[in-house]
């Protein structure tokens, strides 16, 4: 029996053995997948920041190929500047990325909000017509929307980008399963002691969606941000233009000059990756107690 027991046990360490080996060549694997994924991802964002301080003839300069020019052309950083109107258009940018990032924050909270919370007759076939709008192309109904603009007389106008901006079926549905996880004994205790939905949503809501306001604020920062379809088809007026469609104009007028249009593509990315970072906190939290959930 002693016997019988030790070779049990030792069978037992044995596959135990196995099981950690084969969990360790597991992970390992998976994070050279990720390394190399991180790789591939952080190369191009680089190799821009190097030719963004080199002069044109160094930008593809191979044989040798250098990181870091030993005269560095920091100069590319201000002349991006005089070069074309880029001041306005980060103005342009800056302002049409605020109040469509507010808009859709507080349209899509607050109809999340009556979706998740809220009784009223066909709630769920409306909600579900509403979501089914995600999987059309933009493209399908991108004319429709151009001519109704032109009859409001919203063409050549920022206002016209703000409009059709300011609701999102994709910020709707995130908001929407973030409230389905809180309690909704917080709404009734609430209710009960007087406070209307209006309350109820400002007082009690808001506060407990960081997470996803956050995440929905990147989404929508970044998306609005870096749209460039929307802009060329609304604004044609110089002065009304988005650093996108700045960026294609200089691309257009100085075609040869790569190390300014490095500069100002990197220009273009602060902003974004300042959002990030400073939400990034609460990003992660976000996306696990939202829409990706089951």
């Amino acid at each position: 029996m002693g016997e019988r027991r030790a070779g049990m046990s030792e069978m037992n360490e044995k596959k135990y053995s196995s099981k950690s080996r084969n969990a360790l060549i597991g992970k390992i694997l998976l994070y050279a997948i990720l390394i190399l994924i991180t790789i591939v991802m952080v190369i191009p964002f680089l190799w821009m920041l190097s030719a963004s301080i080199k002069s044109d003839r160094e930008v593809f300069q191979m044989n040798p190929f250098v990181w870091i020019p030993e005269v560095p052309k920091w100069d590319n950083y201000i002349k991006i500047w005089t070069k074309i109107p880029m001041l306005k258009f980060v103005e342009n940018t800056v302002f049409l990325t605020i109040v469509v990032t507010f808009l859709q924050l507080l349209t899509s909270s607050f109809a999340a909000y009556s979706f998740a919370k809220l009784e009223f007759k066909h709630k769920n076939a409306l909600f579900l017509a509403y979501i089914a709008t995600i999987a059309m192309p933009w493209q399908v109904y991108m004319v429709p929307q151009f001519i109704m603009m032109r009859a409001m007389g919203l063409n050549d106008k920022l206002l016209a980008m703000i409009c059709l901006q300011a609701f999102s079926a994709f910020g709707v549905f995130m908001m929407k399963q973030f409230y389905e996880g809180i309690p909704s004994e917080l709404c009734e205790a609430a209710r009960i002691d007087g406070m209307s939905e209006y309350k109820i949503y400002a007082k009690i809501m808001l506060p407990l969606s960081k997470p996803a306001l956050s995440t929905l604020t990147i989404f929508t920062f970044v998306s609005t941000w870096n749209d460039y379809l929307g802009p060329l088809i609304y604004l044609k007026t110089e002065s009304k233009k988005t650093i996108q469609l700045g960026l294609k104009m200089f691309i257009g007028q100085y075609s040869s000059e790569y190390g300014l249009i490095m500069a100002g593509s990197v220009l273009s990315l602060i902003p974004v990756i300042i959002v990030f970072l400073c939400l990034q906190k609460y990003f992660v939290e976000g996306v696990a107690s939202t829409g990706l959930k089951g």
